[in-house]
């Protein structure tokens, strides 16, 4: 049976081409631990700092030391958040946010930081006017997705950034959902801090990702993990400057080797055609799936201002059921449930019972998103005459 993969909101498959091949030159053939070597093998530093370069051009942002590389996007958050809220700040946050937010608030909230949630409608989209009411003259931080992985609604980070930036609030940027699909400018969108990670949208291996910072969060901004970093290494204390302060241990090199070419295929497609892909087959996917009987998506009906992220909901069906089958009868890999994003489903509108989410990535094709149509219907069917 053939598989269908359409999971690529949590992870995505394919990885990029070369991207195994990079992985494995890493191990095989170079294995040098950066900093650490007292030899005349350089290969691993080059490619490190040359992926920082890669990084902050993608971001347009203009300080490739202060990209700093941690295991996954879920790291960088609590490092951010962790490492500048204290007891006594406030946080702002949207009703759409990921557990990668919400719980690192949840337990700083038991420690005196406060966080107040800005409501989205039904489609996810962000009251601005309620975002402005919950400034107060302690608040010290906002924390947004640019897009939610449950309903694919686009945020506007835009818009945030610029009242951040008249208010004088920290401004720290999800790019989980739209790093390598779309074009995001650190320094337009107002940003303080960025969080991307490399197993989604930038087609590189699990176990990679990071944060990009601005020198007056780096100031202020207390280290969570120490260690050795093969540099000064006479001193007992953290090294001050960066990427050293917050890159402690051993990093993730065959990931990094991995991102490395991942961002490569990336700069050659490019962001508008993998874009444009994504978006044909979700509205291929938002028009048939509309037009079956008793499914209801959740998050924006159309294609403007959202990501490829499709959630449908089977009204009368178990949710659970309905993925099961697909995978097991058609082939078809979806993700069922609440998407570690509780706060989200609940704004939606789709909890407890959460949904079926469909998300297809550029290496799919118009004859996959039909092959999967057409087995929901068959599912659905199958189900419905179980219940006669």
């Amino acid at each position: 049976m053939q598989r269908i993969y359409l999971d690529n909101a949590a992870t995505s498959y394919p990885k990029a081409p070369g991207v195994g091949e990079a992985v494995r030159h890493f191990i095989d053939s170079v294995g040098d631990n950066m900093n650490r070597s007292g030899y005349d093998s350089l290969e691993a530093d080059e490619m490190v700092f040359e992926t920082r370069e890669m990084l902050a051009k993608l971001f347009n942002f203009p300080a490739p030391e202060a990209v700093v590389f941690t295991l996954n996007i879920t790291y960088g958050l609590n490092f951010l958040l962790k490492g500048i809220l204290k007891p006594g700040d406030h946080a702002i946050v949207s009703s759409m946010e990921h557990n990668a937010v919400m719980r690192p608030l949840i337990q700083l909230e038991k420690t005196g930081v406060d966080f107040s949630r800005v409501n989205c409608d039904e489609t996810g989209h962000l009251d601005i006017n309620h975002f402005r009411s919950c400034i107060r003259p302690n608040t010290k931080m906002t924390v947004l997705t640019h897009a939610s992985n449950v309903s694919g609604t686009i945020l506007p980070v835009g818009q945030i950034g610029e009242i951040c930036a008249e208010e004088d609030i920290l401004f720290v940027v999800d790019t989980a959902q739209t790093a390598g699909v779309l074009d995001i400018d650190f320094q337009k969108i107002g940003a303080d801090a960025l969080a991307f990670t490399g197993h989604k949208g930038l087609l590189a291996p699990q176990g990679i990702g990071g944060f990009l910072l601005s020198q007056k969060v780096a100031g202020e901004m207390e280290t969570l993990v120490s260690g050795g970093t093969g540099s000064l290494s006479e001193y007992e204390e953290v090294p001050p400057y960066l990427p050293d302060k917050f890159e402690a241990g051993t990093p993730n090199l065959p990931g990094i080797y991995g991102l490395h070419r991942a961002l490569q295929y990336l700069s050659e497609v490019g962001l508008d055609f993998i874009r444009e892909k994504e978006l044909k087959l979700a509205g291929y996917l938002l028009e048939e799936l509309g037009e079956i009987e008793g499914v209801t998506i959740a998050g924006p009906k159309g294609t403007e201002g959202r990501m490829a992220v499709v959630s449908a909901d089977f009204v009368g069906y178990d949710n659970a059921q309905v993925a099961y089958w697909l995978d097991k009868r058609f082939g078809i890999r979806t993700r069922c449930g609440l998407h570690c994003a509780p706060s989200a489903h609940k704004t939606l509108g789709t909890f407890p019972q959460g949904t079926v989410r469909f998300s297809p990535g550029h290496f799919n094709s118009e004859a996959d998103i039909e092959k999967a149509v057409t087995a929901v219907r068959k599912v659905l069917k199958e189900l419905e005459s179980t219940r006669m």
